[in-house]
């Protein structure tokens, strides 16, 4: 894939996060890896005004190049490319029910079966921290040891995949079930699928669809 094919691919991400719900404004933030380093998101720019050129290249070290700033967010994107070799994308989103589960600060647990899409029996929330540091790049590394996804205490959730658009799948997906579990909060407890269930779905998950 050339720069100009990932770069409206992300801007094309962000503008169907905006019109799945999952954004509004100038939040939330996309990148994917490239070469050496990896393309993402300008900070503070709404998705209608944005377009491939904007979109910025990082190496790294931190360092970037172009007109535009990158997201603040940058540091947990560079972080999780450098641990997660598996992760060609990253989708971050201030999503309104994933949101409302983070700032609860717990586990979202398997009240559903699709949570192990995520790698685990469980989404975790990482600890919070103030937005664009390194502790919070630090925490979401810990929270998304063996998963795909995670909460992000009072702010989001971060989720990642092979290329844009599984990532993309998998933050709707997400905030799918974030809003499924927070309707079943409404009327009563849901009833938690048992540690070998989950085991089980976890197995067949890892041969689930196109591979």
């Amino acid at each position: 894939m050339i720069d100009i094919d990932l770069r409206e691919g992300i801007v094309a991400a962000v503008r169907a996060l905006t019109a799945h719900g999952l954004n509004r404004g100038t939040a939330g933030n996309v990148s994917a890896r490239w070469n050496d380093g990896f393309l993402v998101t300008p900070t503070g720019l709404a998705d209608d005004e944005m377009q491939p050129g904007d979109i910025v290249p990082m190496a790294m070290d931190g360092s970037s190049q172009g007109p535009r700033k990158p997201s603040s967010e940058w540091r947990f994107h560079r972080d999780l490319y450098a641990a997660r070799p598996e992760a060609g994308a990253i989708v971050h989103a201030h999503a309104p029910f994933a949101t409302a589960l983070a700032c609860l600060r717990a586990d979202i647990p398997p009240f559903h079966y699709m949570i192990a899409r995520f790698g685990g029996a469980t989404v975790r929330c990482a600890a919070y921290a103030t937005f664009g540091t390194q502790a919070l790049s630090d925490a979401a590394l810990a929270a998304l040891e063996g998963r795909c996804a995670c909460l992000l205490a009072n702010h989001g959730l971060l989720v990642f995949g092979r290329d844009v658009r599984q990532a993309l799948d998998l933050a709707i997906e997400f905030e799918s079930l974030c809003e499924q579990y927070w309707r079943a909060l409404q009327v009563g407890r849901p009833v938690l699928l048992p540690d070998a269930e989950m085991e089980t779905v976890l197995e067949k998950f890892r041969t689930y669809g196109q591979q």
